[in-house]
């Protein structure tokens, strides 16, 4: 039985989140130092209105959190991010050093935001399954996340998705959620940033993970260092199959899944996919119950 540490993606960032992390003096003077600009001021209200500085904070506070984890004994088998939470769970997994996920996040934001800096994003469609929804869909539009059997999340322009929403709403949709994202993740339009990402990526040198690194967008475990650095560079061009993954982690006997802050999104989507075992967000259960659950887990073994 083995435990999984997951990394959020874009949307429950908030003003401040860098302010209580733990060792947290010390991850942000490695964070600006690397950077060359004072990481503490990143998670500031202003600039999160930006994808460069939404995607770092996320960065910064997932490897702080499992770090943190790690010191106290908890060690996990497995790690998984939606989206840029694929880079931390790249570095805790020991794929990737912590120094090149912050250049390349750094880059990464700033190629999304460039290619779109306005008039795109995402919008969540809960209560229709992919059959039901795909047929909605217009040549602006295109299928980002599959999350949950009925919680799926579309990307494309303002215009398009609201269309899509209207239509996804008449056709028995539960809910239709902007989400606070201001670029058309995880769908062909990311295309052409994700090859510049991926040029970048020649100049850095991957590990073979010390644990098995699952990727979000595929739903399949990872070992080889060059098909981690194409998973990690296209992810923001490719579908996020959140579902799948979470399935195939359960398959590989995973039976405690611990959400890294910030948010508890994911750990109710992993609920749902589970068929046994535990999902915990560390957020609001707190470390010592962290702790707890996977030492009862490891008795088990």
């Amino acid at each position: 039985m083995k435990i999984l540490l997951t990394f959020p993606g874009q949307g429950p960032q908030r003003a401040g989140m860098l302010q209580q992390l733990p060792a947290g003096d010390e991850i942000l003077r490695h964070a600006s130092e690397v950077l060359g600009e004072q990481a503490t001021a990143l998670d500031s209200a202003e600039a999160l209105r930006h994808t460069r500085a939404v995607q770092l904070c996320l960065l910064i506070a997932g490897v702080a959190h499992a770090r943190a984890l790690q010191e106290r004994g908890l060690f996990p088998d497995m790690t998984c991010g939606l989206s840029i939470g694929a880079y931390p769970a790249a570095v805790i997994a020991g794929a990737l050093k912590f120094e090149d996920a912050l250049r390349l996040v750094s880059l990464r934001g700033e190629l999304m935001e460039q290619a779109y800096p306005h008039g795109y994003g995402l919008t969540a469609i809960i209560g229709l399954t992919l059959s039901q929804l795909e047929p909605l869909l217009d040549e602006q539009s295109w299928i980002a996340n599959i999350n949950a059997e009925q919680q799926l999340v579309i990307a494309g322009s303002d215009a398009a998705m609201q269309r899509v929403a209207e239509k996804a709403l008449s056709a028995g949709a539960q809910r239709v959620h902007r989400l606070a994202v201001s670029v058309p993740s995880h769908c062909a339009l990311l295309a052409g940033p994700a090859e510049k990402l991926a040029e970048a990526f020649q100049s850095i040198t991957l590990s073979r993970p010390r644990t098995a690194y699952l990727s979000g967008s595929s739903g399949r475990v990872v070992w080889q260092p060059e098909q981690i650095a194409d998973d990690l560079a296209f992810n923001m061009s490719r579908t996020v199959r959140w579902h799948e993954a979470m399935i195939a982690a359960n398959e590989r006997e995973v039976r405690l899944a611990i959400e890294m802050p910030p948010g508890a999104v994911l750990t109710g989507l992993t609920r749902q996919a589970f068929s046994e075992g535990e999902a915990l967000s560390l957020e609001q259960g707190g470390s010592d119950l962290a702790l707890t659950l996977a030492k009862r887990l490891r008795n088990q073994r």
